[in-house]
């Protein structure tokens, strides 16, 4: 079974592959298998490389991923609260989101599910950054 720390520096490796703007070491975080649903409701991007282009459009715009707080852990879930900041249409946004994640037995992220709407998103001139 996968171990807190694990799911922890999962969520830490994510962030950094933002902050990288590295889409291979985003999508390597997933199972083969794995499901991202983001945001939930919208299409689903199935398997490692439809994820991996999914996170290379995505760090296209710039995208920065700000915690706010620690991860929440249930394991194999795990959920966790941060704001989005990027380029989106030529302004710069910020988006409140949770993500969750479901870890297989091998560390891997079967499913990930972000929760956010259009009541999430706001230019970021209006917003202040998260408190980590």
């Amino acid at each position: 079974m996968v171990s807190p720390e694990q799911m922890s520096a999962a969520v830490q490796a994510y962030v950094a592959a933002f902050d990288k703007g590295d889409p291979d070491a985003a999508a390597a975080l997933f199972a083969e298998d794995a499901v991202v649903e983001d945001p939930i409701g919208s299409p689903p991007h199935v398997g490692q490389a439809a994820i991996r282009a999914f996170y290379a459009a995505s760090m296209k715009t710039g995208a920065k991923l700000i915690l706010s707080g620690p991860p929440r852990l249930a394991p194999p879930h795990l959920a966790f609260a941060m704001q989005v900041r990027l380029n989106w249409q030529g302004r710069d946004m910020a988006i409140d989101v949770i993500d969750t994640m479901e870890f297989n037995a091998d560390g891997k992220v079967r499913r990930m599910q972000a929760y956010f709407g259009p009541s999430n998103m706001s230019d970021t001139a209006t917003r202040s950054t998260p408190d980590a």
